[in-house]
């Protein structure tokens, strides 16, 4: 049985000389941690999502289907053979836990997101066109039991995705899936139905073509985007944009920090955070929107639990959740 975990973790390393507030707020609270026995018995937790509902999934693969590689994006060195046995865990905000085993997967996962109904989908990064042009499936949707129901292409070089309440999935493109010549990809960032439809893109719509997504996050309908760009009409820099589905209205500002690995909203406060590279620590950038600029409010170093990855951090409803090791952890806006 996993020990109970204190709810909020130590106070703020030094800030290095960064501005910080008189009275700091509480730090990251710890959401969930792979429990002792799941580690012991060799199941390794590779892919996870905040859910539209609040909820924590996670998706562990036992050690003997992994095989090490060179390089696996927010997964140092593990990767799974296919066919291979998964289990889904999914906390739920009260602490619940509910597991559903998915048998021969026959997919390299670079994602996983939650969808209505207590579906969900797992979606590879990359994608690559056939002899006929077209481009193969990197996305399955699998049913509330864990059976596929179907598949579809969601772009290439995917650098983060998300859904939102009503089945949407949200997808920020590297510069491969920029340059790769992937239609949708080539915007850098794209909006999808469950069924694997183009329904929204930029069109022209930003301040500057985006070279690569950072992050991505909800606010209630609403849907936000990290991505930095090497130049435009207004120069290269990091843009949050903000996307309203029902109408696909767009809005962009110029963001607060340098390609932040974790953005959250709430009205107009935002909580932002970067990893430290070698270190068990992120940089905590809170700000404002004052008229059209988001400006800093505080900025401080945390220490966390363990180490932090690409593909770290992940935004919902105003909560920013944090993976640190094999602990999930979670701030507010």
């Amino acid at each position: 049985m996993t020990p109970p975990l204190p709810d909020a973790l130590p106070d703020a390393l030094p800030d290095d000389g960064n501005p910080s507030a008189p009275s700091p707020a509480p730090a990251f609270r710890r959401a969930w941690r792979l429990p002792l026995a799941d580690a012991v018995r060799g199941r390794r937790a590779l892919w996870w999502t905040a859910g539209p509902a609040g909820e924590l999934a996670v998706l562990l693969v036992h050690r003997r289907h992994l095989t090490r590689a060179r390089h696996v994006k927010g997964r140092p060195g593990r990767s799974p053979r296919t066919p291979f046995d998964a289990e889904l865990v999914t906390v739920s905000g009260r602490g619940g836990e509910h597991r559903l085993p998915l048998a021969d997967v026959r997919m390299r996962p670079g994602h996983l997101a939650v969808l209505p109904d207590g579906r969900f989908l797992l979606a590879g990064g990359r994608t690559f066109p056939g002899a006929d042009g077209v481009w193969a499936p990197n996305a399955t949707v699998f049913s509330p039991e864990g059976v596929p129901e179907r598949e579809f292409c969601v772009g290439d070089d995917i650098a983060a995705l998300t859904t939102d309440r009503r089945g949407g999935i949200w997808t920020v493109h590297g510069d491969e899936g920029v340059y790769g010549g992937h239609p949708e990809s080539g915007a850098g960032l794209a909006g999808w139905d469950d069924r694997g439809g183009a329904v929204w893109g930029p069109r022209g719509r930003l301040p500057a073509i985006p070279l690569q997504g950072c992050t991505a996050a909800t606010e209630g309908d609403r849907v936000w985007t990290v991505w930095y760009s090497g130049g435009g009409r207004k120069g290269a820099g990091t843009f949050l944009t903000q996307i309203d589905p029902p109408t696909g209205e767009v809005t962009t500002w110029p963001s607060p920090v340098h390609q932040p690995d974790g953005l959250a909203v709430r009205g107009t406060r935002a909580v932002l955070t970067r990893r430290v590279h070698g270190r068990r620590a992120v940089d905590l950038t809170r700000a404002e929107l004052r008229g059209s600029t988001w400006t800093v409010t505080e900025r401080r170093r945390i220490r966390v639990p363990g180490r932090v990855v690409l593909r770290c951090a992940q935004g919902r409803d105003g909560f920013l959740w944090l993976r640190a090791g094999d602990t999930w952890l979670r701030v507010g806006a």
